[in-house]
């Protein structure tokens, strides 16, 4: 009698708990039905064993359990890391991480708003992020705003531009700055994925629409007075580029103080550019190497000027951060560009000419600078990248740092961690 009396427990408890199951089962399709997930080209990779395909390196993990882990940089020792849901800054002293944020920000972080980005001049941090009233709030837009570091939190903050975030997708945000302490901030053009040229404006290359600070390259804080760049008499003295698509990468080559950037293409075509000034990227018009037709529909703007890019992948793989090496422990790769992307997890190194405007490879294959689509046992997939692959296995990257240590550091928004490639 008692065992039956167990056992008839037993059965109502796992009835109530599949019920309690099934009525949240229930919740979240309808809320998926309610607020259905825009679809995004940044899509997480797998966790995989990340490693290093020179045997003079190894990969370690240097710091886990973070929430969605953006742009990241070095200050002093310190390294400071961006959380993009949840709007925290978290700083990694001496190899741990600290568990009080040294900031916290109200974000909106559906898709790809959230805190994203992060540069550094002197002891001034620069941040962008999509604000709003409260975590989950609707967007008031794109912030960037400058704080002072002054060894143990971010303070004084001011509000340096006010951006547009038009859409939860393309809103770019990763920041680089250059020796003179000039700043640069990616917009995307923050429009729907498949779209007819109609519905974008005029920094995508059409003839119509608002000039609005989307699909640009930034130039952060040119007039104090003008926080709203798309407001101001000249706006196009605020942008170093435009026909930006979408972008996940900003960097300055330390030799010739060159900016370059990693573009995402859409269905087709991913890009590494090297952006000079009054560069235009060619987007809506072409993504990947432009034809002769494409060329003549890409009219002049404001002197701006299109270019092909140095670099393409015809099969998307999301590029994502990118850096120069610079560091003595990495000495065969000397002034070599490091470039990370998220739909594979890889890192992939290239090479310069003595200009550094151009990559050279030994791969035949690469000499038309472009990884074509291939069909291979029915199935389509990019030519081969081993020539290029320097890393592989870290889920979606999301940036790449040197840190004063010599070691390479990697961000995985996948895998919640950054990794440390050392000697």
């Amino acid at each position: 009698m008692k065992t039956r009396i167990i056992y008839a427990s037993i059965v109502f408890v796992v009835i109530v708990v599949l019920s309690i199951y099934y009525e949240d089962l229930k919740l979240v399709g309808e809320r998926e039905r309610a607020n259905p997930i825009q679809e995004t080209e940044r899509l997480p990779g797998l966790s995989l064993q990340a490693k290093i395909s020179d045997k003079q390196f190894t990969v370690e993990k240097f710091v886990t359990g973070l929430d969605r882990p953006t742009s990241m940089t070095f200050i002093g020792n310190d390294l400071i890391i961006l959380e993009k849901n949840s709007g925290k800054v978290r700083l990694v002293r001496n190899g741990i991480l600290q568990q009080e944020p040294i900031l916290d920000v109200e974000v909106n972080s559906l898709n790809e708003r959230g805190l994203l980005g992060i540069t550094t001049v002197d002891s001034h941090v620069y941040l962008y992020f999509t604000k709003a009233e409260h975590d989950g709030g609707p967007p008031l837009g794109n912030y960037i705003y400058k704080y002072t570091w002054d060894g143990e939190q971010l303070s004084d903050p001011v509000l340096v531009n006010k951006l547009p975030s038009l859409n939860s997708i393309h809103n770019g945000g990763v920041m680089t700055s250059d020796k003179n302490g000039n700043v640069f901030a990616v917009v995307g053009d923050q429009t729907l994925l498949h779209l007819p040229q109609e519905e974008y404006r005029i920094l995508q290359n059409v003839p119509h629409g608002n000039v609005d600070d989307t699909g640009i390259i930034l130039r952060v804080g040119v007039n104090n007075s003008e926080i709203i760049p798309a407001l101001s008499q000249e706006p196009f003295d605020h942008y170093y580029a435009i026909g930006i698509r979408n972008s996940f990468g900003l960097t300055i080559d330390p030799v010739t103080g060159n900016l370059w950037d990693t573009e995402n293409g859409e269905d087709d075509f991913d890009e590494i550019n090297l952006v000079l000034p009054k560069f235009n990227s060619g987007w809506v018009i072409a993504m990947g190497p432009a034809t002769a037709e494409q060329l003549s529909k890409i009219t002049p703007s404001e002197n701006y000027t299109y270019s092909n890019p140095e670099f393409s992948w015809e099969k998307p793989v999301a590029p994502t951060g990118l850096i120069f090496v610079t560091s003595d422990k990495f000495q065969k790769y000397k002034n070599d560009l490091l470039v990370s992307d998220c739909n594979l997890g890889n890192i992939y190194r290239f090479k310069l000419n003595q200009e550094r405007t151009e990559f050279v490879f030994d791969d035949p294959a690469l000499a038309d600078l472009i990884v074509n689509k291939i069909t291979r046992d029915g199935k389509e997939m990019g030519e081969s990248m081993d020539k290029i692959l320097f890393g592989t296995g870290f889920g979606c990257i999301t940036d790449l740092d040197f840190g004063p240590d010599g070691f390479l550091y990697v961000a995985s928004i996948s895998d919640g961690s950054v990794y440390r490639i050392i000697t």
